[in-house]
């Protein structure tokens, strides 16, 4: 009888909608066509939307990790439940979250995001984010905000570093998102030589890892490769150019087409090779250094 149960309980909650599963998780997606919703992965840090939904099959797939599966799976992953844990997380959301495939003219709506309050980090899950990426509290409020905002009608707060057109790139220990425009962030201190960062905790751990040497350059913050486009024009300008981005193919390609197009550019990846990024090797070292 235990086990009928349990099965029918698994197949309730495959049936639960993924996108929906999601929304309630605060993660909307970045993009969708008529058979995917595309979002930035909820299970690791990225700054280009790699983490498929199809929208008729109800299943996820993250390109970046080469894994996949129903609702279930998600949840397990997300918050390392067992199948058990999984399934008694789902159970309330079974009616509510119900799949049905989705006709082919029906679309996903982008959720619109409204900054309400901006102010100094204080939040304990917030500091304790902070933490978890080694980043001290000082280096969060010296080049991020506590960040206020609504979207769908609920109240969330994350921690947001602002780009140059005055949209937020917001994060916080369960989802990652962004509020319109999206661009790239820059800190510009009259200096000769220009950093550039793949995404704001990469941005965070080098101001953590080198605080003089973000302190005394121009500093770029992509906050997506797409925007490389934009700021090609500034390099020319910079007697050193020194870039930190992602040890991944996407990172690699872009470095290697920097590098043959400028000659005052300098791939500071080397410095990072065991890790995908900077702040992998940040948490990786100060986590060694604690035991």
């Amino acid at each position: 009888m235990e086990n009928t149960e349990i099965t029918k309980s698994w197949e309730k909650a495959r049936n639960i909608c993924i996108v929906k599963t999601l929304a309630k998780l605060g993660h909307f997606p970045s993009r969708t066509t008529e058979k995917e919703a595309w979002f930035l992965s909820p299970l690791r840090s990225e700054t280009q939307a790699s983490f498929s939904v199809s929208l008729h099959k109800n299943l996820w797939y993250d390109f970046g990790i080469g894994k996949g599966g129903s609702t279930i799976d998600l949840i397990m992953l997300m918050k390392s439940f067992s199948v058990k844990e999984a399934l008694e997380y789902l159970k309330n959301d079974t009616e509510t979250f119900s799949f049905s495939p989705s006709k082919p003219e029906d679309r996903l709506e982008q959720a619109e995001i409204r900054i309400l309050d901006v102010e100094l980090i204080y939040l304990q899950g917030l500091v304790d984010y902070l933490k978890s990426r080694k980043i001290p509290l000082e280096v969060g409020n010296k080049y991020c905000k506590q960040i206020w905002y609504g979207c769908r009608g609920k109240r969330f707060f994350a921690i947001g570093l602002q780009n140059q057109q005055g949209g937020w790139e917001l994060r916080n220990k369960y989802f990652k998102t962004s509020s319109s425009p999206k661009t790239f962030s820059f800190f510009e201190r009259d200096s000769n030589q220009l950093i550039i960062n793949e995404g704001m905790f990469d941005f965070l751990s080098l101001a953590t890892i080198d605080e003089d040497l973000v302190h005394n350059s121009d500093c770029i913050i992509l906050n997506s490769l797409a925007f490389l486009r934009r700021i090609k024009m500034l390099i020319p300008k910079y007697e050193k150019v020194l870039i930190y981005l992602d040890n991944d193919p996407a990172g690699t390609k872009a470095a290697s087409s920097l590098l043959k197009q400028f000659d005052n550019v300098t791939d500071c990846s080397i410095s990072y090779s065991d890790y995908i990024d900077l702040n992998e090797k940040l948490k990786a070292e100060r986590s060694l250094i604690l035991k």
